[in-house]
């Protein structure tokens, strides 16, 4: 089956202070889930100024006490892969991450774009599809469907309002045009 949860943001800020407000957005005491998050690859293609990067998070279990019942369930910490694409010349990050733990039994994967928006060159555009397939638990398959995509919904909304914060706090009001 999955679930699918897109998400549409514009930040009315300058593309390249969005994207260094994301490489430094966690951990946040905003978001305690997210307890580290570390940088095990970057390289730069010298002939396109392509920056690659691939990060590691490490987060807290969120799944609720009466679903950790199940034994593959009772990790404490999750571990998400991130590799990110980065192009300053035409103002375009792309991003694709995935969940790292229960890959026998799930399928988190999500792609995102940060891009100069068509609106305002001086503003950025977000765009995030995550997806959520859940295979091998049986009748529990919708239920951590529904408990995931409910999570990932909240999540890239609590994601949003931490960057607005952060981008307020680091470069002061939206440019407002």
């Amino acid at each position: 089956m999955g679930v699918t949860v897109d998400v549409h943001q514009v930040f009315q800020y300058p593309f390249e202070q969005v994207v260094a407000c994301f490489l430094r957005k966690y951990p946040n005491p905003m978001d305690k889930n997210v307890i580290s998050v570390k940088t095990v690859e970057e390289k730069k293609d010298e002939s396109t100024g392509l920056i690659y990067r691939k990060r590691i998070a490490i987060c807290q279990n969120v799944v609720p006490e009466i679903l950790r019942k199940v034994s593959i369930l009772k990790v404490p910490h999750v571990h998400l892969e991130e590799e990110s694409w980065l192009s300053l010349q035409e103002r375009n990050m792309a991003i694709r991450s995935h969940c790292l733990t229960w890959t026998q039994y799930a399928s988190l994967r999500e792609e995102s774009v940060f891009r100069e928006s068509v609106e305002n060159p001086n503003w950025t555009e977000f765009i995030q599809r995550g997806r959520i397939s859940i295979t091998g638990a049986g009748f529990l398959n919708c239920i951590l469907e529904t408990f995931a995509s409910t999570f990932l919904r909240h999540g890239a909304q609590k994601g949003i309002r931490i960057m607005e914060m952060l981008l307020k706090e680091q470069c002061g009001a939206p440019l407002v045009e």
